[in-house]
């Protein structure tokens, strides 16, 4: 049986379960996250949107500006306005980015990779060991082969 994740917003309208692993964790410390979250980072949970099961509520969708200058669109409870996860420009509605925060159990998702470090906050300590590249990545030298499969499959 697959590993599964359930998490929601803040007053438990909106409530969903990721039915797997995500393919990657990003941590990502760019000043446009830190303004979207109002917070040092961003944490988030890349998935096949058709892996994140809504169990309750209607969440609503809000287009908005990004850095990449392609949009986002973020998922928000319409009662309480949390973000349960995003659509970025580039993955379309293909692939969620799961507000990490908003699971249950946020502690049995680490980030894989810390990104755009290069603006961190400079109190934000990384741990020792963690990977960390001061902007982004190319997913083939950093997602295990089992995560590229499913990006390949999910993107052609």
């Amino acid at each position: 049986m697959s590993e599964t994740f359930e998490g929601g917003c803040t007053c438990r309208a909106v409530r969903y379960r990721m039915e797997s692993r995500p393919m990657f964790v990003h941590c990502c410390h760019c000043r446009w996250c830190q303004r979207e979250s109002g917070a040092a980072f961003a944490l988030n949970a890349l998935i096949e949107t058709d892996r994140v099961t809504l169990l309750a509520g209607k969440p609503e969708t809000v287009d908005t500006p990004s850095n990449s200058g392609k949009g986002q669109k973020i998922v928000r409870c319409p009662a309480c306005r949390v973000a349960v996860w995003s659509h970025y420009g580039g993955g379309g509605l293909k692939a969620a980015f799961v507000k990490v925060g908003t699971l249950d159990e946020p502690d049995r998702l680490p980030p894989d990779i810390h990104i755009f470090t290069a603006s961190k906050q400079p109190w934000v300590v990384i741990p020792p060991g963690a990977r960390a590249v001061p902007e982004y990545y190319r997913s083939a030298e950093e997602w295990p082969a089992e995560s590229l499969a499913r990006r390949e499959a999910l993107f052609g």
